[in-house]
């Protein structure tokens, strides 16, 4: 059985720094495109940062130049480190791996990131 855990969210203030965490059981990592998607309330789901299998990386528009994503799949983990804290990052944050040339994919339940002063 797989399972996404997330790690790592809370408050942070504007201009701070965040680490979130994901933890993948039940894979073998190595084959799975891995990334972070976020929901603000009342808002769609949107890609944050992906890794791919091959270690291509990708930013959302609103990210790009603050937060970093990393994997390391003998730890069967992706990380996304967010600095440069803005208010419009506040929201849930969601581990997502897919498995490559599939459909194929896993959800974590979720992380609550609030950035405030």
């Amino acid at each position: 059985q797989v399972h996404l855990v997330e790690s790592g969210g809370g408050w942070g203030q504007p201009g701070g720094s965040m680490s979130l965490s994901c933890v993948a059981s039940g894979i073998d990592t190595t084959y799975y495109h891995m990334n972070w998607y976020r929901q603000a309330p009342g808002q769609e789901r949107e890609h944050v940062a992906g890794i791919s299998f091959n270690d291509i990386i990708s930013y959302g528009d609103s990210v790009k130049g603050r937060f970093i994503v990393s994997r390391d799949n003998a730890k069967r983990t992706v990380n996304l480190q967010m600095n440069d804290l803005k208010s419009d990052d506040t929201a849930v944050y969601y581990c997502n791996v897919r498995r490559a040339a599939t459909p194929t994919e896993y959800w974590g339940p979720g992380t609550q990131v609030t950035v405030s002063s």
